[in-house]
């Protein structure tokens, strides 16, 4: 490969840590060593101390962290350690406040694009503050990097700058899925499946009062602050027989959750559902996907009518006719999953973004 490029992506966390955004980051920041790239990852590190370590080749340091507020990590070694890197271009993966800060005193002026994965819209307090210098951070990117059209026409900070704006989906390694073996046994009853965080904004609790109505089983796969609430949510609507919560699962199982299901669903009540990488792995696990019109990505990964269907937030009683339909169709759940299966496979891979985000980096440098 010609030119190779001193990358350094700056977010809040990296893997171990589980996440959305920090699995975006390990698959590019990897996907990029093997590329031929040089690539560094800054982020914090959950214990007070710094670390610096190579991963599968991606240089990994980790900022001691100070505290941390209103979900965002606070370190004072951070920013000086941005100021030590010498890239060729700095990736910042928003939201993460002290990483757009740190990039606007001590990037010494080398250009930077944004991976914009959502809004701030849960911390209206912190971003009374930080509004200002948001907007200055966006203004002065190179490029900014939505994960989906909709989300440019839906937010308020990126719709005034469509014109810094190039649309980069998130990915999936369609392969795992695409011929994994079930995790649990099809026992002959149909079985619907969530997998995610379980945070307010899945609305998973909608679905589980969906159950009432709908013949089938629900796994639901993952872990989090909302886990209480909605086994409480199952007991009150007297669906606790239908609904199974499993767990984390690990990444080596979880195409086989995957494989486990007929139907994926994901509720989302919120913005907070930036994207919905998730559908992506459902779909590339050949599901038909039920999701919810929440004006981000939700509805540009599931294409209504096609691999799946879309249903207003915060409407059980329609995410159960939605569920029903599929259920008593088998020929339409086979061809939507087929769609989404092969979609996932064409428009989704991990290649395509790689080649995507570096097609922009060259513009940007080129043009610097």
């Amino acid at each position: 490969m010609t030119n190779p490029l001193k990358i350094l992506h700056v977010y809040k966390d990296y893997s171990p840590i589980l996440g959305g955004i920090e699995n975006h980051i390990k698959t590019l920041a990897e996907a990029q060593v093997v590329s031929g790239h040089v690539v560094t990852v800054l982020v914090t590190n959950p214990e007070s101390y710094p670390t610096t370590e190579q991963i599968n080749g991606v240089n990994v340091i980790r900022a001691a962290r100070l505290a941390t507020v209103a979900s965002t990590p606070l370190s004072t070694n951070f920013p000086f350690i941005l100021r030590q890197q010498q890239p060729d271009i700095t990736h910042l993966h928003f939201p993460y406040p002290l990483g757009e800060l740190s990039q606007w005193l001590f990037g010494n002026g080398r250009p930077y694009v944004i991976t914009y994965h959502s809004d701030v819209v849960k911390q209206k307090h912190i971003l009374r503050f930080y509004n200002p210098l948001l907007r200055r951070v966006l203004q002065n990117a190179a490029q900014i990097l939505p994960t989906s059209q909709q989300y440019i026409q839906s937010s308020p900070y990126l719709n005034p700058l469509a014109h810094l704006c190039t649309v980069v989906p998130l990915s999936v390694d369609a392969e795992p899925y695409m011929h994994a073996k079930p995790l649990y046994s099809k026992n002959g009853r149909f079985r619907l499946l969530f997998v995610g965080q379980h945070r307010y904004y899945k609305g998973v609790d909608d679905l589980i009062k969906a159950m009432a109505h709908i013949n089938a089983e629900l796994l639901v796969g993952g872990d989090g602050p909302m886990r209480q609430s909605w086994e409480e949510t199952a007991v009150s609507a007297h669906v606790k027989d239908k609904v199974n919560f499993v767990g984390r699962v690990s990444d080596q199982d979880l195409p086989k959750l995957f494989a486990s299901a007929h139907l994926f669903v994901l509720p989302a009540n919120a913005r907070s559902e930036a994207f919905g990488k998730v559908l992506l792995e459902a779909m590339a696990a050949g599901l038909p996907c039920i999701t919810t019109e929440v004006g981000t990505g939700t509805s540009f990964v599931v294409r209504d009518g096609e691999t799946g269907r879309i249903v207003p937030p915060k409407r059980p009683d329609l995410l159960a006719t939605a569920v029903n339909e599929l259920i008593n169709d088998h020929a339409l759940r086979l061809k939507m999953g087929q769609a989404g299966q092969a979609r996932a496979v064409n428009e989704f891979s991990v290649m395509r973004m790689v080649q995507s985000v570096e097609a922009v980096y060259r513009d940007v440098l080129n043009a610097s």
